[in-house]
Order: structure tokens, then C-alpha cells, then sequence
């Protein structure tokens, strides 16, 4: 079988050495004769594993001891709402900087449960996708939170700057940007992402909480989004993706042997250069992005005549490079470059590019 490469935007590629030692005992998981999806999240062998997970976890972001990391359902989607449920009240404002499609979404679901505001939004800049800090002075110091997304999975918008808050708890949507570059956690309130990205399979969020932003959840809070409760029961109040956690283990310890987050940055940035550089050098394609906002994570990219984009990801995905095709709401091509997608992924996919330009330009 020929080498594939998944540029899927989530549920994504997992390392291959993770995806092997799954296999190698995916029916005898510690030699107990049955699978680790088979067993009790409440027995010995299972904690044993949950909690290396989370201090691989606290290792590789040097999470301070002051913050509770819980292993949740929901999703970043879940989060919307666990958010403003354990953050506010419902006369309370949160604050939001709009940088795409997830972000827009937080606004929505925050909607729900307290006022919420929002202090910047995507612009343009030479004619492209741009967006700005806002000024510290415009940050309401009275508002419960302020909410963003420093990685947008549909838009390829991405910035590497933290919005200044004061006072204001940060909260940060890092689904598909955890474990990708080093990050100071002590600067935010909560840093919450779904697994399905850099963590492991779909049906995990992770959230790292602050202790005193802990046990102020309203009353109609649903119990397994009560962080408070969470972090009580070691995130077992009722039973985890159990396989999703062992498998996100898996990938802490994978992520270790790699070099942790600075090496995966510095490959994760070779990366995203090299496909950045084989779409600028071209007028066969074109990024919509300002380079001061580009994802390292996400590239979009589009072909100068869109009739050959059907024929483009049929003989993409022959080639073996699968889920090339843009977001519905932004069209064109994506590809998605997490951690685990190896440097000769996108050495494929830049030698496709350009043959498909020599044939077709």
C-alpha cells in the first residue's frame, strides 16, 4: 500500500507509532486478556494511566500546580457553554475577539447565558484576512471573561500574540493549537481543546482550569459541565471516553520522545514554511491570509481558476493525499498540518502542487 497522508481538519492523523502500540494491544491491554475500553475507569490499572496522562500533560506545558487539568465530554462546542455556566451570571458581560468561525460560535452559545460583547473582529490589511489587538483600554475590567481563539480551523487565521485583558480572566479555545508551540499558562484563566486535533480521537475536551475561577458554577449548571465536580472526582464523576483518554496518553508520551513543545514548534514552523512558500511562489494558488495571520496549523489555499478544484482533489486524493477540500464556508483547498502530520507530508503534497500547476497552469 502506498504512503497516505491525512490533511484532515479533525478528526485528525494520529502519529503512527501511537496508532501501532494501540494495535500491538488493542485485545490484551497490560496482558489482562481484554482491551482498555473493556475495563473500569475506577480501577486500578485504568487511574494508573489516567493519571500519567495528565501529569505527561503538566509536564509538557509546565502547567503550575494552581490549576486543575480535567478530562471532559462535550467538545470545544461543550465549552461554549460550560464557559459562561461556570464563569458568570447571567447579568454578567464576557468579552470576545472574533478571529473566525469558532470564535463566532463562543459569542453565540455565550449569548445564551450572560451579555455577550465583541471587542475585535477580523479586518483587512494589503487586501487580506488581518486581525488586531485590542487596546487594553477598551477591555471592560468589570467583565466576567474574555474569550478567544488563537487558532481558527476553518479560516486559517492564527495569531501568536495574547490579547491584554487586566484584571479580566483570559479563557482560550485552543483546540487545534494545544501542544503545538510552548505557552504560558499562567497568563489565562482556562485553556480548554478538543482532542480531535493534537490531542487524540474525538469525544475528549481537555480543560485547565484556574483554582479560584473553580466553584463559582450557577446552580443550573448540568453536572458534567461543573468544574468544581470535575475536579473533585479526578474528571470520574460519571464514566470517561475511557479509550480517548488512553489513546491521548499515548500521544503525551509520544510527544515526550519527539522533544516536547519547543521541538514540535520548530518542526511544526519548517512545515508550515514550506507549503506557505510553494503557494506565495506561485500564481497558480493564493492564500486569502495576511502573513502576519497565518495558521501553522490550517492552510487554506485557493487555485487561481476554482473549475479545477474538483479535478485537483480527485487526483490529490489518487496520490494519496487525502481530505484536501476547503471548508464549505470558504471553498477552495485546506490543509490541515498538526503535529503529527510528518515534514514528508508536505514534501508530497508541495511536489503534487506543483506538478498538478506544470499540467494544468
Amino acid at each position: 500500500m502506498k504512503e497516505v497522508f491525512n490533511f484532515s481538519a479533525g478528526p485528525a492523523m494520529l502519529p503512527k507509532e501511537v496508532m501501532e502500540k494501540a494495535q500491538s494491544e488493542f485485545t490484551n491491554w497490560r496482558d489482562l486478556g481484554c482491551s482498555v475500553m473493556e475495563v473500569s475507569h475506577r480501577g486500578k490499572d485504568f487511574i494508573e494511566i489516567a493519571a500519567k496522562a495528565e501529569q505527561d500533560l503538566r509536564e509538557l506545558l509546565s502547567i503550575p500546580s494552581n490549576y486543575h487539568v480535567l478530562f471532559t465530554h462535550g467538545g470545544g462546542r461543550g465549552q461554549f457553554a460550560a464557559v459562561p455556566l461556570n464563569l458568570s451570571k447571567a447579568d454578567d458581560t464576557s468579552l470576545h475577539l472574533v478571529s473566525g468561525s469558532w470564535s463566532k460560535g463562543a459569542v453565540d452559545e455565550a449569548n445564551k447565558y450572560n451579555r455577550a460583547v465583541v471587542v475585535g473582529q477580523v479586518s483587512e490589511k494589503d487586501g487580506l484576512h488581518y486581525i488586531a489587538p485590542p487596546q487594553l483600554s477598551d477591555i471592560d475590567q468589570s467583565a466576567a471573561y474574555y474569550h478567544f481563539c488563537p487558532n481558527e480551523t476553518v479560516d486559517g487565521i492564527a495569531f501568536d500574540w495574547l490579547p491584554e485583558s487586566g484584571k479580566v480572566p483570559l479563557v482560550s479555545d485552543m483546540s487545534s493549537t494545544i501542544l503545538s508551540q510552548p505557552l504560558d499558562v499562567a497568563k489565562h484563566g482556562v485553556i480548554y481543546a478538543g482532542a480531535q486535533k493534537n490531542i487524540g480521537p474525538s469525544g475528549l475536551s481537555v480543560v485547565i482550569v484556574r483554582e479560584d475561577l473553580v466553584g463559582k458554577a450557577r446552580k443550573e449548571t448540568p453536572s458534567i459541565f461543573d468544574y468544581a465536580l470535575a475536579a473533585k472526582s479526578d474528571s470520574m464523576y460519571n464514566t470517561p471516553p475511557t479509550f480517548s483518554w488512553y489513546l491521548a496518553g499515548l500521544v503525551f508520551e509520544w510527544l515526550k520522545d519527539m522533544g516536547g513543545v519547543d521541538a514540535m514548534a520548530k518542526r511544526n514552523a519548517e512545515k508550515a514554511a514550506l507549503l506557505y512558500s510553494a503557494i506565495d511562489s506561485s500564481d497558480f494558488y493564493s492564500s486569502k491570509v495576511h502573513p502576519d495571520n497565518r495558521s501553522k496549523m490550517n492552510v487554506p489555499f485557493h487555485l487561481a481558476n476554482a473549475e479545477l478544484d474538483g479535478l485537483f482533489l480527485k487526483q490529490s486524493q489518487e496520490a494519496g493525499l487525502l481530505a484536501l477540500k476547503g471548508h464549505r464556508s470558504v471553498g477552495g483547498m485546506r490543509a490541515s498540518i498538526y503535529n503529527a502530520m510528518p515534514v514528508e507530508g508536505i514534501v508530497a503534497l508541495v511536489e503534487f502542487m506543483r506538478e498538478f500547476e506544470r499540467v494544468n497552469g
